[in-house]
């Protein structure tokens, strides 16, 4: 049993399909490991066994009558603490909403139970999802694989660890200007961003409405294109996935500026990897991606339009750095946030037609590794200082409302983020496959 906690998803589903694991003995051997492990209650929130065991039963029956749902059907699979369950709470990584029990699942949590998937626990995130760094000292904050005293990354930081440390074999996180990417790549897991507005939100607790998107975490990249269908997604084709021939853009200019040494040598090797296995490269500063690094600021005026009341009414819960970011949506004058989306739109349109000939954008994840979470707990500029710096690559494709998939390059806490068109996700998923083999 313990080398299911090592396996992926996909195969843990053809194990199943070819009945030598029990999905019922499956869900049981995750909730035993969540429990006896020394850092489970700091990365999950909650289990929900009753749910799990069901659900596990409800598989098992299915796949003794050869009925399956799909290729993941009685797969246990983790949800950050911000997509609704019903009857179990769902409260955000915020005591603002200590005790909020939702009475229906979410959208996308009621699709992945009809495909057969078994939940088996909520895991911990940055308060209200408003953090690239995964600290949270209001609730918990999980621990890194590489270092349990450096950050795992936010805001799915729970959901990156589960998954990290064999407490699930896939977990479903939000990205909303990099809380599925950041995660990932600081815990060597393939990460996927989905286009805006292809999954329903119904059910999930917002942050940022007009940029927020569900996504999976996994191991490789095959699980996270199950993963994309669990949700709704169609399903990716991986097999035959080469490198040959494809044309790929290294963005330079901002997003290569401040890396940490490792990061650098690291993203050097990745390209020079990925050439090697076929791809054609070419290199080029992109002004639409400068520009909209003005525009950053969009995203605080958002979120405290969406939580300002809530907020307000009993601040001194929360989080002061947290706090103090949400507070600086106050300021925007609203002529400033519309022309802002106005213009945004024009860099949209102008970044595809700028990128349209190539296969992927390739970019560091993220430029720094995991700093310590005692220091950054010590010294509120340093917190804001990483969390501003930790995000500034994947909030160009959150901005830019690109689709985006985060690669380990094997270097520790160390990701190759590529970027695709709006709604190409299979495509990105097939180009992922080849380029995980090439960077094996």
């Amino acid at each position: 049993m313990a080398d299911w906690r090592s396996m992926g998803a996909a195969e843990l589903g053809r194990e199943i399909g070819a009945g030598r694991i029990d999905p019922r003995d499956l869900a049981e051997a995750f909730l035993d490991a969540i429990s006896a492990h020394p850092d489970g209650a700091r990365i999950y929130a909650r289990t929900m066994p009753e749910r799990a065991r069901a659900e596990a039963e409800q598989a098992r029956a299915r796949a003794k009558e050869g009925a399956r749902l799909g290729p993941l059907d009685g797969v246990p699979l983790s949800w950050k603490d911000l997509f609704d369950t019903a009857g179990t709470a769902t409260e955000a990584g915020s005591k603002l909403l200590a005790g909020r029990v939702p009475a229906v699942d979410a959208a996308v949590v009621r699709c992945a139970a009809e495909r057969g998937l078994v939940s088996i626990g909520k895991t911990h995130l940055s308060e209200l999802a408003f953090s690239g760094l995964g600290l949270n000292p209001v609730t918990a904050t999980p621990p890194n694989i590489h270092d349990p005293d450096a950050l795992p990354g936010g805001s799915s930081s729970g959901a990156a660890a589960s998954v990290a440390y064999g407490l699930a074999p896939l977990a479903i996180g939000s990205d909303t200007a990099g809380s599925v990417r950041i995660p990932a790549a600081w815990n060597d897991l393939v990460g996927l961003k989905t286009t805006h507005g292809l999954f329903p939100s119904a059910g999930i607790v917002p942050l940022c409405p007009r940029f927020d998107t569900a996504g999976p975490l996994a191991r490789n990249v095959e699980d996270a294109a199950r993963g994309f269908e669990a949700l709704g997604g169609p399903s990716p084709d991986l097999a035959g996935a080469t490198l040959a021939g494809v044309s790929l853009l290294v963005l330079e200019g901002t997003v290569l500026t401040d890396l940490d040494p490792e990061v650098a040598s690291a993203f050097d090797a990745a390209v020079d990897r990925l050439a090697a296995a076929g791809a054609g490269i070419t290199r080029s500063t992109l002004p639409e991606v400068e520009a909209v690094f003005e525009l950053a600021a969009l995203f605080a005026p958002e979120a405290y339009g969406t939580w300002a009341a809530t907020i307000e009414a009993d601040p001194d819960v929360m989080f002061p750095p947290i706090l103090e970011r949400f507070r600086g949506g106050a300021t925007m004058p609203a002529m400033e946030y519309v022309a802002g989306w106005q213009r945004l739109g024009g860099l949209r349109a102008a970044y595809l037609g700028a990128t349209g000939e190539y296969d992927a954008v390739l970019l560091p994840t993220c430029p720094i590794l995991p700093p310590k979470t005692a220091q950054l707990l010590e010294n509120e500029a340093d917190y804001t200082r990483a969390n501003l710096l930790a995000l500034r690559n994947t909030r160009v494709g959150s901005l830019l409302g690109l689709t985006g998939l985060t690669l380990p390059t094997g270097a520790p806490s160390v990701g190759l983020l590529l970027q695709g068109a709006p709604n190409t996700e299979g495509d990105l998923l097939r180009l992922g496959a080849a380029a995980s083999a090439a960077l094996a």
